[in-house]
């Protein structure tokens, strides 16, 4: 119990972080204006974004597999400070280019960094518990900072939104200084075995499966603010009270999966969520018409997607545990190929046909992350059923 306040504030910091990347769907129009460049271009920040977190996280991982976690969370929170300042200083798309690079590692550093520690500090039967805490501060991002992140970038400069969380940043490195505790670093790992994580089956298939489920969760999300503007047809303000309420849903989602996995284990809670999340998006894609009917569906959208990402980061803590921060690195490399990979085909996809045309290779994208997890199940059942009766 003493450590769980300690938990709860790096969901909070979390929070911070996430609305950096987060913020940007909500806001592409705006950006796009300012930009003097269309939606779709500007959507490809998106990309910039999940490709230099992708890459660029993990090889900060590596090179600092000596460094103390609480060292490493104060790095991650600086380079967040150097993103921010060089957002709203610099002008042109160019420079805005290099400081969604150098946001993407701070923020991807940063989750990894903390998910590493809210495990340690839990005792082991709470684990996906506590990830799942710090998963709150993702869901607050999108509850709190994509709202009023769209809320100021309507009523100001939405440049505001980056001085704020620059200055957020610097308080936090001050609040990780003084409370994190100090944690034993894991043993550096050769990169030769890093790499042969990638030889087993388990491991590969928990990250195809991590793949294809951000890839059809993303492939929406990158869009949302004008996929319901024009699908949907609704106003301004109607949008950010939708944003608002797919932000609370995540938040409930993300902690009922992370119970739910401490509870029924990681198969049946995994399968389950990702079930609904295939029925959420082809009623999105058939019948959301109007205001009452799509926030309701966008809210067991939210929730379901949400729901899955404590057991695909507690499944592959479990499969490596002597390496678990190089295991979440992997899953957060393959989160953002993922949303990579569905900015780039949304925007070819709405380019070509309709906006509608997302939230359909959404759903495809889902079906298969969970034919590739029943698969990887029936594989390793006896394992699994063991973490069930914890």
């Amino acid at each position: 119990m003493r450590n769980t306040w300690k938990i709860y504030m790096l969901a909070i910091i979390t929070f911070m972080v996430s609305t950096s990347e987060y913020v940007i769907a909500g806001i592409l129009d705006k950006v796009a204006a300012s930009a003097n460049i269309s939606v779709s271009a500007a959507g490809q920040l998106i990309t910039v974004f999940a490709i230099a977190n992708a890459i660029g996280s993990p090889i900060v991982v590596m090179a600092t597999t000596k460094m103390d976690q609480r060292k490493l969370l104060i790095l991650s929170l600086s380079i967040m400070v150097l993103g921010s300042v060089m957002t709203f200083t610099l002008p042109g798309f160019g420079f805005l280019i290099v400081s969604r690079i150098i946001l993407a590692v701070g923020s991807g550093v940063f989750a990894i960094a903390a998910k590493t520690v809210a495990a340690k500090l839990a005792s082991p039967e709470h684990k996906a518990g506590a990830i799942g805490t710090v998963i709150i501060g993702f869901s607050a991002a999108l509850i709190v900072g994509v709202p009023i992140g769209r809320v100021v970038a309507t009523a100001y400069d939405w440049k505001v939104i980056f001085v704020g969380i620059g200055v957020l940043s610097l308080l936090a490195i001050f609040a990780a200084a003084r409370t994190i505790p100090a944690t034993n670093s894991e043993a550096a790992v050769p990169l030769s075995k890093q790499l042969a994580f990638l030889k087993n089956p388990k491991i590969v298939m928990g990250l195809g499966v991590t793949f294809f489920w951000q890839l059809g969760y993303a492939v929406l999300y990158s869009y949302i603010a004008p996929f319901l503007l024009t699908v949907t047809s609704m106003s301004e303000r109607e949008v950010s009270f939708a944003l608002f309420a797919f932000g609370i849903a995540t938040l409930i989602g993300s902690k009922f999966g992370g119970f739910m996995t401490d509870r029924i284990g990681i198969p049946r809670s995994l399968v389950g969520g990702m079930v609904v999340h295939v029925i959420a998006l082809v009623l999105l894609s058939t019948i959301a018409r109007s205001t009452f009917v799509t926030i309701p569906l966008l809210m067991l959208w939210a929730f379901s997607a949400w729901s899955s990402g404590p057991g695909l980061q507690y499944n592959l803590i479990w499969l490596a545990p002597e390496a678990s921060g190089i295991m979440l690195s992997l899953y957060g490399s393959f989160i953002q190929l993922g949303i990579a990979a569905a900015a780039g085909i949304g925007g070819i996809a709405v380019r070509s046909t309709s906006m509608l045309a997302v939230s359909w290779i959404g759903a495809a994208s889902v079906t298969i992350a969970v034919c590739i997890a029943a698969v990887s199940f029936s594989l390793a059942r006896s394992p699994h059923k063991s973490i069930a009766t914890k």
